[in-house]
């Protein structure tokens, strides 16, 4: 046979001293070579492989975002977040309708049995002062005759001054200037009390230093107390006022996110209508009805309650202050009348022309110029008849005491003391200018009342107008909330 040759073609490399099968390697001669082992690949979810950069981890936000991106893509998924967002946005709007509306209120409330009653009662103080400063300086120019009814008058407002004082130091806040005020007045009244004690004292053993103890006590009152007790009603005021504001103003933020519930909500409808060709949804049209309720409950029952709080400080406070005004006017009048016999011209004042006249009696024309323009105001305020009525007879008491009050200051002037006390202070049969300024004090207390009637009537109705409105917007909120979701949810489960 024939000699073959086999030649190999294989492009391995040859095998290299040490290496199996390769010159210099360990084992017998002629003796088979081991095969190697092949690389053993790395193993998945056994940590990160060495010197192989990771991707940085991703937050629960992000993944939270990329599910709901990818849920947008498909119907259901955007269905499910219009669900969401339409039961949030109705939820909201109850939850602010319902806070902002009890805010409001709370502050009508406040308007009603809190600020303007300490705003009255500033005022009482005001009176209660001022009248006790009239009586004192009538039953010293009695002297020995005073009568029980000018010091009963006298004992009265003090007493009611510093129970109206101890109710106020109650509602005010400790440290706060309206409690500063207080404890300044009521500091005040016990050296006014004693300085009128002294005066009575003195004025009975018919020592001329009573005089001067009474000019004391009135320049006290009328330096530093008058002043505290207008300071302390204007404070009152301010605050009446803020309650008003704050009980009065518009709710926008619930109307302006109601608005925007109905908008999302017709906007819903109108996507269902175009993708379903079905008209109606009866959970979105229900979630409707119940914003749309919501809305207009908050509109209709924030503008009554306007109206009438408003009405309320028109014809009521309005009323009031300036009722307040022209009895502490007349007041301080008939001070200064009773003061002018007591000094007898031993204080006067030099005027812009430079006429120099009694001091007291100048204030007195003072206080009878501010009473008339306040009855002229007080006439133009009032609204009906109840109101009108009281304030004629005190601008009728006005005029006629005006004219004794000219012919006491006459007889005063002319030298006749007697007479001009007796027209001042005297029985019935002098016609003393006392039974005017009464008819005056008398027909303005009355008109006050009527005022105070009406104010609490008007305020009454404001507030009641918002009663129930914060638990039923919250309530029906949460029904709108639910009808969102079912109709939503009916959308849904044609998917299933």
């Amino acid at each position: 046979m024939g000699e073959v040759t086999v030649t190999s073609t294989s492009s391995a490399a040859p095998p290299t001293p040490g290496s199996p099968g390769g010159p210099g390697a360990s084992g017998a001669s002629g003796a088979s070579t081991a095969p190697s082992l092949p690389a053993i690949p790395s193993q998945g979810g056994r940590g990160p492989v060495p010197g192989v950069p990771q991707p940085p981890r991703r937050t629960a936000f992000a993944e939270g975002v990329d599910q709901l991106r990818a849920a947008a893509t498909t119907e259901p998924g955007r269905l499910r977040i219009i669900g969401a967002l339409l039961a949030v946005l109705v939820v909201a709007f109850g939850a602010v309708t319902a806070w902002q509306m009890t805010d409001r209120s709370s502050a009508a409330d406040d308007v009603l049995h809190n600020s303007q009653p300490l705003s009255s009662a500033a005022a009482d103080i005001y009176s209660s002062l001022a009248d006790a400063n009239t009586a004192a300086s009538s039953g010293f120019l009695a002297g020995g005759d005073e009568t029980a009814t000018s010091r009963d008058r006298y004992q009265r407002d003090i007493r009611n001054a510093a129970d109206k004082l101890s109710a106020a130091a109650t509602n005010s806040a400790p440290g706060s200037e309206s409690a500063t005020t207080i404890a300044r007045l009521n500091k005040l009244l016990s050296e006014y009390t004693g300085y009128i004690e002294r005066a009575r004292a003195n004025n009975r053993l018919g020592f001329p230093v009573g005089g001067s103890y009474l000019r004391l006590a009135n320049d006290t009152m009328q330096t530093q107390m008058l002043p505290q007790a207008e300071k302390l009603y204007a404070k009152e005021n301010q605050r009446l006022r803020s309650d008003y504001a704050d009980a009065t103003s518009y709710p926008w933020a619930a109307i302006g996110l109601g608005v925007a519930v109905l908008g999302a909500l017709v906007w819903a409808q109108r996507r269902n209508y175009r993708r379903t060709n079905r008209v109606l949804n009866h959970g979105l049209v229900a979630a409707t009805a119940t914003a749309t309720v919501v809305l207009l409950w908050l509109v209709a029952g924030q503008s009554f309650a306007r109206s009438g709080l408003n009405d309320s400080y028109a014809h009521g406070i309005r009323s009031l202050n300036v009722l307040h005004d022209a009895r502490i006017a007349s007041l301080k009048a008939r001070g200064n009348e009773n003061l002018t016999l007591v000094a007898r011209g031993a204080e006067t004042v030099k005027l812009a022309d430079g006429d120099v006249v009694d001091t007291y009696d100048n204030n007195f024309r003072t206080e009878m110029k501010a009473l008339g323009k306040g009855l002229t105001e007080a006439e133009r305020l009032a609204d009906d008849q109840p109101g009108k009525a009281p304030v004629a007879t005190a601008v009728g008491g006005m005029e006629e005491w005006e004219k004794r009050h000219k012919k006491a200051r006459d007889e005063y002037e002319s030298g006749d003391f007697q007479q001009a006390l007796a027209r001042v202070i005297g029985d019935k049969a002098d016609k003393p200018t006392g039974e005017c300024f009464d008819s005056v004090d008398t027909a303005l207390k009355t008109a006050i009342g009527h005022e105070q009637t009406e104010f609490a009537q008007a305020a009454a109705n404001g507030r009641d107008a918002m009663t129930g409105l914060p638990m039923g917007a919250a309530g029906l909120a949460v029904l709108g909330a639910a009808g969102a979701v079912l109709g939503i949810g009916r959308r849904l489960s044609e998917y299933r």
